[in-house]
Protein backbone atom coordinates (compact mmCIF):
# COMPACT_ATOMS: atom_id res chain seq x y z
CA UNK A 1 0.00 0.00 0.00
CA UNK A 2 1.27 3.78 -0.94
CA UNK A 3 2.20 5.99 1.97
CA UNK A 4 0.68 9.46 1.79
CA UNK A 5 1.91 12.64 3.05
CA UNK A 6 -0.04 14.45 5.63
CA UNK A 7 -0.22 16.62 8.83
CA UNK A 8 -0.34 14.14 11.87
CA UNK A 9 -3.77 15.69 12.64
CA UNK A 10 -5.39 14.61 9.35
CA UNK A 11 -3.67 10.98 9.96
CA UNK A 12 -6.01 10.34 13.09
CA UNK A 13 -9.25 11.62 10.92
CA UNK A 14 -8.45 9.26 8.12
CA UNK A 15 -7.45 6.15 10.29
CA UNK A 16 -10.77 6.85 12.83
CA UNK A 17 -12.62 6.29 9.34
CA UNK A 18 -10.94 3.29 8.69
CA UNK A 19 -11.12 1.86 12.27
CA UNK A 20 -15.06 2.50 11.82
CA UNK A 21 -15.86 5.80 13.52
CA UNK A 22 -18.90 7.51 11.69
CA UNK A 23 -19.65 10.84 13.72
CA UNK A 24 -17.63 13.10 14.69
CA UNK A 25 -18.71 16.47 17.14
CA UNK A 26 -16.23 19.07 17.57
CA UNK A 27 -15.24 22.61 17.92
CA UNK A 28 -11.96 23.92 16.57
CA UNK A 29 -9.35 25.22 18.33
CA UNK A 30 -5.70 25.65 17.50
CA UNK A 31 -3.19 23.45 16.91
CA UNK A 32 -6.04 20.72 16.60
CA UNK A 33 -8.34 22.76 13.94
CA UNK A 34 -7.13 20.39 10.97
CA UNK A 35 -8.57 17.47 12.71
CA UNK A 36 -11.93 19.05 12.67
CA UNK A 37 -11.53 20.39 8.70
CA UNK A 38 -10.60 16.88 7.61
CA UNK A 39 -13.61 15.20 9.92
CA UNK A 40 -16.10 17.45 8.06
CA UNK A 41 -14.11 16.35 4.87
CA UNK A 42 -13.96 13.07 5.22
CA UNK A 43 -17.06 11.97 7.32
CA UNK A 44 -19.40 12.46 5.11
CA UNK A 45 -18.05 11.15 1.89
CA UNK A 46 -18.06 7.93 4.10
CA UNK A 47 -21.87 8.18 5.30
CA UNK A 48 -20.87 9.30 8.81
CA UNK A 49 -22.02 12.32 10.54
CA UNK A 50 -20.21 15.76 10.95
CA UNK A 51 -21.03 18.47 13.17
CA UNK A 52 -19.54 21.85 14.49
CA UNK A 53 -21.22 22.13 17.58
CA UNK A 54 -21.34 25.84 19.15
CA UNK A 55 -18.67 25.07 21.60
CA UNK A 56 -16.40 21.70 23.45
CA UNK A 57 -19.54 21.39 25.88
CA UNK A 58 -21.81 20.66 23.23
CA UNK A 59 -19.71 18.86 21.55
CA UNK A 60 -18.71 15.89 23.99
CA UNK A 61 -22.16 15.40 24.91
CA UNK A 62 -23.16 15.05 21.61
CA UNK A 63 -20.25 12.50 21.36
CA UNK A 64 -22.12 11.14 24.13
CA UNK A 65 -25.34 10.66 22.35
CA UNK A 66 -23.89 8.77 19.75
CA UNK A 67 -21.93 6.83 22.23
CA UNK A 68 -25.27 5.31 23.69
CA UNK A 69 -26.77 4.70 20.09
CA UNK A 70 -23.17 2.59 19.63
CA UNK A 71 -21.92 4.59 17.45
CA UNK A 72 -18.03 4.72 16.98
CA UNK A 73 -17.55 8.24 17.62
CA UNK A 74 -14.98 10.85 18.36
CA UNK A 75 -13.96 14.44 19.11
CA UNK A 76 -11.18 16.33 19.45
CA UNK A 77 -9.66 19.68 21.02
CA UNK A 78 -6.70 21.45 22.36
CA UNK A 79 -6.10 22.45 26.28
CA UNK A 80 -8.89 25.04 27.12
CA UNK A 81 -11.11 22.69 25.14
CA UNK A 82 -10.15 19.78 26.83
CA UNK A 83 -11.10 21.11 30.22
CA UNK A 84 -14.39 22.39 29.06
CA UNK A 85 -15.15 18.31 27.96
CA UNK A 86 -13.92 17.10 31.17
CA UNK A 87 -17.27 16.95 32.80
CA UNK A 88 -18.68 14.86 30.11
CA UNK A 89 -15.43 12.79 30.33
CA UNK A 90 -16.33 11.96 33.66
CA UNK A 91 -19.85 10.99 33.08
CA UNK A 92 -19.36 9.28 29.79
CA UNK A 93 -16.59 7.04 31.79
CA UNK A 94 -19.43 6.58 34.60
CA UNK A 95 -21.76 5.42 32.06
CA UNK A 96 -18.93 2.91 30.55
CA UNK A 97 -19.45 4.97 27.23
CA UNK A 98 -16.36 4.05 24.51
CA UNK A 99 -15.24 6.88 22.69
CA UNK A 100 -12.21 8.83 21.10
CA UNK A 101 -10.89 11.89 22.42
CA UNK A 102 -7.57 13.53 20.27
CA UNK A 103 -5.99 16.40 22.43
CA UNK A 104 -3.09 17.94 20.14
CA UNK A 105 -2.05 20.17 23.19
CA UNK A 106 -0.84 23.87 23.16
CA UNK A 107 0.76 25.90 25.83
CA UNK A 108 -1.26 26.87 28.65
CA UNK A 109 -2.73 27.81 31.51
CA UNK A 110 -5.42 29.90 30.76
CA UNK A 111 -5.82 30.36 27.02
CA UNK A 112 -2.10 30.40 26.74
CA UNK A 113 -0.75 30.48 23.25
CA UNK A 114 -0.58 28.03 19.85
CA UNK A 115 2.75 26.92 20.81
CA UNK A 116 3.55 22.78 21.11
CA UNK A 117 3.49 21.85 24.66
CA UNK A 118 3.14 18.63 27.15
CA UNK A 119 0.37 20.33 30.05
CA UNK A 120 -2.00 18.30 29.65
CA UNK A 121 -1.01 15.62 30.97
CA UNK A 122 -2.44 15.54 34.49
CA UNK A 123 -5.38 16.53 33.71
CA UNK A 124 -5.57 13.97 30.57
CA UNK A 125 -3.72 11.16 32.58
CA UNK A 126 -5.49 11.44 36.42
CA UNK A 127 -8.55 12.51 34.88
CA UNK A 128 -9.82 16.09 35.53
CA UNK A 129 -13.47 15.21 35.68
CA UNK A 130 -15.13 14.31 39.44
CA UNK A 131 -15.43 10.68 40.45
CA UNK A 132 -13.24 7.82 40.69
CA UNK A 133 -12.57 7.28 37.19
CA UNK A 134 -10.02 6.80 34.90
CA UNK A 135 -9.42 7.03 30.97
CA UNK A 136 -6.88 5.07 28.98
CA UNK A 137 -4.57 7.84 27.14
CA UNK A 138 -2.34 7.01 24.16
CA UNK A 139 1.07 9.08 23.19
CA UNK A 140 2.23 9.24 19.64
CA UNK A 141 5.70 10.52 18.65
CA UNK A 142 5.11 10.04 14.76
CA UNK A 143 2.47 10.87 12.02
CA UNK A 144 2.44 6.89 11.44
CA UNK A 145 1.76 6.26 15.51
CA UNK A 146 -0.73 9.10 15.14
CA UNK A 147 -2.73 7.13 12.52
CA UNK A 148 -1.60 3.64 14.59
CA UNK A 149 -2.70 4.78 18.20
CA UNK A 150 -5.85 6.31 16.69
CA UNK A 151 -6.71 2.96 14.96
CA UNK A 152 -6.41 1.09 18.91
CA UNK A 153 -7.97 3.79 20.50
CA UNK A 154 -11.37 2.78 19.29
CA UNK A 155 -10.49 -1.36 20.15
CA UNK A 156 -9.58 -0.29 23.60
CA UNK A 157 -12.62 2.09 24.04
CA UNK A 158 -14.91 -0.49 22.64
CA UNK A 159 -12.46 -2.70 24.99
CA UNK A 160 -13.04 -1.70 28.14
CA UNK A 161 -16.30 0.48 27.72
CA UNK A 162 -14.25 4.00 28.22
CA UNK A 163 -13.20 7.02 26.88
CA UNK A 164 -9.85 6.81 25.22
CA UNK A 165 -7.45 10.06 24.80
CA UNK A 166 -4.83 10.09 22.01
CA UNK A 167 -2.29 12.99 23.48
CA UNK A 168 0.10 14.79 21.70
CA UNK A 169 1.49 17.80 21.63
CA UNK A 170 1.01 20.36 18.97
CA UNK A 171 4.74 19.22 17.02
CA UNK A 172 3.22 16.03 16.04
CA UNK A 173 -0.23 17.40 15.16
CA UNK A 174 0.86 19.92 12.64
CA UNK A 175 4.27 17.73 11.15
CA UNK A 176 4.04 16.10 8.04
CA UNK A 177 5.26 12.47 7.54
CA UNK A 178 4.47 9.71 5.11
CA UNK A 179 1.77 7.68 6.39
CA UNK A 180 0.94 3.71 5.50
CA UNK A 181 -2.88 3.27 6.50
CA UNK A 182 -4.30 -0.28 7.29
CA UNK A 183 -7.20 -1.50 5.09
CA UNK A 184 -10.47 -0.36 6.52
CA UNK A 185 -11.71 -2.31 9.57
CA UNK A 186 -15.16 -4.25 9.28
CA UNK A 187 -17.73 -2.71 10.76
CA UNK A 188 -18.37 -3.38 14.25
CA UNK A 189 -22.20 -4.87 15.42
CA UNK A 190 -24.58 -2.68 17.59
CA UNK A 191 -23.49 -3.32 21.21
CA UNK A 192 -25.96 -5.06 23.04
CA UNK A 193 -25.75 -2.27 25.75
CA UNK A 194 -26.84 0.32 23.06
CA UNK A 195 -30.29 2.24 23.14
CA UNK A 196 -30.83 1.74 19.10
CA UNK A 197 -34.72 2.60 18.97
CA UNK A 198 -35.80 -0.92 19.03
CA UNK A 199 -37.79 -3.10 21.45
CA UNK A 200 -34.79 -4.99 21.75
CA UNK A 201 -32.97 -2.35 23.63
CA UNK A 202 -35.95 -0.36 24.71
CA UNK A 203 -34.25 -1.77 28.37
CA UNK A 204 -30.89 -0.53 28.10
CA UNK A 205 -30.42 2.38 30.43
CA UNK A 206 -27.12 4.74 29.96
CA UNK A 207 -26.95 6.54 33.00
CA UNK A 208 -23.80 7.34 35.38
CA UNK A 209 -26.57 8.38 38.13
CA UNK A 210 -27.22 5.87 41.07
CA UNK A 211 -28.66 6.97 44.41
CA UNK A 212 -28.38 4.19 46.34
CA UNK A 213 -24.85 3.78 47.74
CA UNK A 214 -24.22 0.35 47.87
CA UNK A 215 -25.38 0.55 44.22
CA UNK A 216 -22.66 3.01 43.27
CA UNK A 217 -20.25 1.58 45.28
CA UNK A 218 -20.50 -1.87 43.29
CA UNK A 219 -20.02 0.03 40.01
CA UNK A 220 -16.71 2.12 41.29
CA UNK A 221 -15.47 -1.52 42.10
CA UNK A 222 -16.41 -2.25 39.03
CA UNK A 223 -14.33 0.28 37.01
CA UNK A 224 -11.45 -0.12 38.94
CA UNK A 225 -11.43 -3.67 38.49
CA UNK A 226 -11.99 -2.68 34.43
CA UNK A 227 -9.02 -0.25 34.83
CA UNK A 228 -6.23 -2.97 36.73
CA UNK A 229 -7.35 -5.40 33.77
CA UNK A 230 -6.37 -3.23 31.49
CA UNK A 231 -2.51 -2.33 33.27
CA UNK A 232 -2.06 -5.84 33.48
CA UNK A 233 -2.84 -6.48 29.25
CA UNK A 234 -2.28 -2.74 27.61
CA UNK A 235 1.29 -0.88 29.17
CA UNK A 236 2.80 0.52 25.87
CA UNK A 237 6.42 1.37 25.84
CA UNK A 238 9.49 2.09 23.51
CA UNK A 239 12.76 0.64 24.78
CA UNK A 240 16.10 2.10 23.00
CA UNK A 241 19.20 1.48 23.37
CA UNK A 242 18.64 0.77 27.25
CA UNK A 243 20.63 -2.94 27.42
CA UNK A 244 23.62 -1.62 28.97
CA UNK A 245 22.22 2.40 29.60
CA UNK A 246 23.58 3.81 32.90
CA UNK A 247 21.32 6.80 32.60
CA UNK A 248 17.82 6.19 31.25
CA UNK A 249 16.06 9.20 29.35
CA UNK A 250 12.10 9.38 29.50
CA UNK A 251 9.94 11.38 27.50
CA UNK A 252 7.06 10.67 24.93
CA UNK A 253 5.55 12.18 21.81
CA UNK A 254 7.92 14.66 20.47
CA UNK A 255 10.67 14.42 23.31
CA UNK A 256 10.95 11.16 22.44
CA UNK A 257 12.44 11.82 19.45
CA UNK A 258 14.49 14.22 20.57
CA UNK A 259 16.27 11.89 23.51
CA UNK A 260 17.28 9.47 20.77
CA UNK A 261 19.09 11.82 18.81
CA UNK A 262 20.72 12.94 21.93
CA UNK A 263 21.12 9.50 23.12
CA UNK A 264 22.89 8.30 19.88
CA UNK A 265 25.01 11.72 20.26
CA UNK A 266 26.01 10.68 23.86
CA UNK A 267 26.90 6.97 22.69
CA UNK A 268 28.74 8.77 20.33
CA UNK A 269 31.12 10.78 22.77
CA UNK A 270 31.09 7.56 25.73
CA UNK A 271 28.11 7.50 27.53
CA UNK A 272 25.76 4.49 28.14
CA UNK A 273 22.32 6.36 27.42
CA UNK A 274 19.43 5.25 26.57
CA UNK A 275 15.64 6.12 25.97
CA UNK A 276 12.34 4.62 27.68
CA UNK A 277 9.43 6.16 25.98
CA UNK A 278 5.77 5.49 27.13
CA UNK A 279 3.19 4.79 25.10
CA UNK A 280 0.31 4.45 27.20
CA UNK A 281 0.55 7.56 29.81
CA UNK A 282 -2.50 5.40 31.63
CA UNK A 283 -1.40 2.43 32.41
CA UNK A 284 1.62 4.02 33.09
CA UNK A 285 5.07 1.60 32.04
CA UNK A 286 6.06 1.35 35.53
CA UNK A 287 6.96 -2.25 35.32
CA UNK A 288 9.42 -1.52 32.28
CA UNK A 289 10.92 1.41 34.73
CA UNK A 290 11.46 -0.93 37.85
CA UNK A 291 12.94 -3.25 35.31
CA UNK A 292 15.54 -0.74 34.13
CA UNK A 293 16.11 -0.12 37.66
CA UNK A 294 18.00 -3.16 38.35
CA UNK A 295 21.11 -1.88 35.98
CA UNK A 296 20.31 2.09 35.32
CA UNK A 297 22.13 4.09 38.06
CA UNK A 298 19.86 7.05 37.29
CA UNK A 299 16.76 8.16 35.27
CA UNK A 300 16.36 11.83 33.37
CA UNK A 301 12.59 13.08 32.80
CA UNK A 302 12.44 15.39 29.91
CA UNK A 303 9.18 17.12 29.48
CA UNK A 304 7.51 19.74 27.62
CA UNK A 305 5.73 21.24 31.15
CA UNK A 306 6.85 22.23 34.78
CA UNK A 307 7.43 18.76 35.47
CA UNK A 308 3.57 16.52 35.57
CA UNK A 309 5.02 12.86 33.84
CA UNK A 310 8.17 13.23 36.35
CA UNK A 311 5.78 12.42 39.20
CA UNK A 312 4.60 9.48 37.90
CA UNK A 313 8.73 8.07 37.19
CA UNK A 314 8.93 8.90 40.63
CA UNK A 315 6.35 6.84 41.97
CA UNK A 316 7.02 3.70 40.13
CA UNK A 317 10.99 4.04 40.88
CA UNK A 318 10.02 4.60 44.63
CA UNK A 319 13.45 5.76 45.40
CA UNK A 320 15.04 2.90 44.13
CA UNK A 321 17.43 4.82 41.91
CA UNK A 322 17.65 8.99 41.84
CA UNK A 323 15.21 11.19 38.88
CA UNK A 324 16.31 13.85 37.29
CA UNK A 325 14.14 16.28 35.57
CA UNK A 326 14.65 19.05 32.40
CA UNK A 327 12.10 20.72 31.01
CA UNK A 328 11.25 24.04 28.39
CA UNK A 329 7.91 25.66 28.86
CA UNK A 330 5.48 28.40 27.10
CA UNK A 331 5.96 26.41 23.80
CA UNK A 332 9.59 26.32 23.97
CA UNK A 333 10.78 22.53 22.82
CA UNK A 334 14.15 22.14 24.51
CA UNK A 335 16.48 21.17 21.74
CA UNK A 336 19.29 18.33 20.57
CA UNK A 337 21.88 20.92 22.31
CA UNK A 338 20.72 21.36 25.41
CA UNK A 339 19.08 17.94 27.03
CA UNK A 340 22.54 16.79 25.68
CA UNK A 341 24.63 19.24 27.64
CA UNK A 342 22.08 18.55 30.74
CA UNK A 343 22.60 14.70 29.97
CA UNK A 344 26.70 15.54 30.11
CA UNK A 345 26.79 17.24 33.42
CA UNK A 346 24.48 14.16 35.21
CA UNK A 347 27.18 12.02 34.12
CA UNK A 348 29.88 13.65 34.81
CA UNK A 349 28.45 14.48 38.48
CA UNK A 350 27.88 10.63 38.54
CA UNK A 351 31.28 9.71 37.60
CA UNK A 352 30.23 8.37 34.10
CA UNK A 353 32.12 10.49 31.83
CA UNK A 354 35.46 9.65 31.99
CA UNK A 355 37.23 9.41 29.23
CA UNK A 356 34.74 10.22 27.31
CA UNK A 357 34.77 12.85 24.30
CA UNK A 358 33.34 16.51 25.07
CA UNK A 359 29.79 16.78 23.40
CA UNK A 360 29.61 18.75 20.32
CA UNK A 361 28.18 22.35 21.34
CA UNK A 362 24.95 23.48 18.67
CA UNK A 363 27.48 26.61 17.75
CA UNK A 364 30.04 24.28 16.60
CA UNK A 365 27.95 21.72 15.04
CA UNK A 366 26.12 24.57 12.66
CA UNK A 367 29.29 26.27 11.74
CA UNK A 368 30.18 23.22 10.04
CA UNK A 369 26.76 22.97 7.87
Amino acid sequence: MRKQLMKGNEAIVKSAILAGCRAFYGYPITPASEIAEAAALYMPQTGGVYVQAESEVASINMLYGAASAGVRAMTASSGPGISLMQEGISYMAGAELPCVIADIMRGGPGLGNIGAEQGDYHQVVKGGGHGNYRTIVLAPHSVQEMADLTSLAFDLADRYRNPVVVLADGFIGQMMEPVEFPQAATAPHLPPWAVAGTAASRRNLITSLELDFDRMEKLQLKLEAKYKAAAERETRAEEWQTADADIVLVGYGIMGRILKAVTTEARAAGLKVGVLRPITLYPFPEAALQRLAKTARLFAVVEMSNGQMVEDVKLALNGSRPVEFYSRVGGNVPSQAEVLKFVYELARREGLAKGAARPVAEEERMAHV
